[in-house]
């Protein structure tokens, strides 16, 4: 087992989950030092070992991104001595993550009120498409339908009367994800406290519906539901991507002070003197005639001189970068944002950072994915069976082995 750090360090984690919304939870509580244990069904693994391309070399580019620092197993739930592994490592668990359908967990005989009889410790963290309560609790989730009907996709687009359009990153299941990472360290924290375990909810659905804090406001509070506007803000203005002459800017003038350092760097008289732009009301009644003004200056001079001078007067802006100039930029590196680490099939591989520095004890990225089975045996051998025991596993189908 490779040691690590990271302030979850010494935590037990078994993650029963596939994809993405719990993996990503894993990932967040690994990437913080917690030895996860990644629990993968026989036959197949993880349905994201099979998302291809991309790959290098076979192994699946997706599933080695969210499942570095993990350990992995291979065990089949429906065979008796396979859930008997599961009830060993279980027994001892600070944390297990499942992203199943509502009563999947039950029917194998692992759900929470089954669980917390031999530990009363555990902390059970169920992410799903709608949650555990509710008139559609025992739906599937997937990304796209929580995008939806949460209603981000009635506020991303270009603008009224074009289709709808979904945030290009899976931003649900990502949030999930995060969301269920942090309620684990919370529960946890209680746990130290009382000894006592919980169970954690969280969905996909509510993980969407967190992102429209400021378009939820407006509907609150004027009874009207907000739509797409693009890059622009619900809220602000100027504050949205401009083209100019060789790409694109985004501009976060998004206050009088900025606005008024704007109109120092456009050298527009005309535009500081326009009453419609006077004020940020003002500005956000005329909206359209305000981009319309500026996208006129910003075409002028490339976005390298833009942003010297945006810089230079104090204005936020930033250019509009591709995922492999982002993976490049100075920045992101200086970040710790993408970092290399060892695959035991593959060698060195790129992946990206923890987006979350400590500065007493920090945790990062020390192993690579594994391989279908890699930890199988390492793993038993910890949780009590002998070499016998585990060929014995192998031979009935129960465990998968890799080497």
């Amino acid at each position: 087992m490779v040691e690590r750090g990271g302030p979850l360090k010494g935590v037990k984690v078994i993650e029963l989950a596939h994809i993405m919304a719990g993996p990503t939870c894993g990932l967040m509580l690994a990437d913080m030092g917690a030895d996860v244990i990644k629990v993968e069904k026989v036959p197949g693994g993880d349905d994201s070992r099979r998302f291809l391309p991309p790959d290098i070399d076979g192994e699946a580019a997706s599933f080695m991104m969210l499942n570095r620092n993990k350990r992995g197993i291979a065990v089949d739930l429906k065979n008796d001595a396979g859930k008997e592994v599961l009830k060993r490592l279980l027994k001892t668990a600070d944390v297990v993550i499942e992203n199943y359908r509502a009563d999947t967990m039950e029917k194998l005989g692992f759900g929470y009120e089954a669980l917390r009889k031999d530990n009363p410790g555990l902390i059970y963290c169920a992410i799903s498409g709608f949650g555990r309560t509710g008139p559609y609790a025992d739906r599937g989730g997937f990304d796209l339908i929580a995008q939806g009907m949460s209603g981000l996709m009635s506020i991303t687009g270009e603008g009224e009367g074009r289709p709808p359009v979904k945030m290009g990153a899976p931003i649900t299941d990502i949030t999930a994800g995060i969301l269920g990472a942090m309620a684990v360290s919370a529960a946890y924290a209680h746990k130290l406290k009382t000894g006592e375990g919980q169970q954690i909810d969280t969905s996909l659905f509510e993980a969407g519906i967190v992102h429209t804090y400021w378009q939820s406001a407006i509907g609150l509070a004027t009874g009207i539901a907000p739509g797409p506007m693009g890059s622009a803000h619900p809220l602000n203005a100027p504050y949205q991507a401009f083209k100019t002459a060789d790409g694109w800017i985004n501009l976060g003038a998004a206050n009088q002070k900025n606005w008024l350092r704007l109109l120092d760097v456009l050298e527009a008289p005309e535009i500081a003197e326009d009453r419609r732009f006077k004020e940020n009301s003002d500005r956000m009644a005329h909206l359209g005639e305000l981009a319309d003004e500026l996208s006129k200056i910003f075409t002028q001079h490339s976005t390298d001189d833009w942003l010297q001078r945006l810089e230079a007067a104090g204005v936020p802006a930033g250019p509009v970068l591709n995922v492999n100039e982002m993976h490049a930029d100075p920045h992101t590196l200086a970040r710790d944002m993408v970092v290399e680490v060892d695959h035991a099939r593959l060698g060195p591989v790129k992946t990206l950072g923890l987006p979350v520095k400590f500065s007493e004890t920090p945790g990062g990225v020390v192993t690579g994915a594994p391989v279908y089975g890699q930890h199988t045996r390492e793993v038993l051998a910890e949780y009590g069976f002998d070499e016998a025991a585990v060929e014995d596993l192998i031979a009935k189908g129960a465990v998968v082995a890799d080497g």
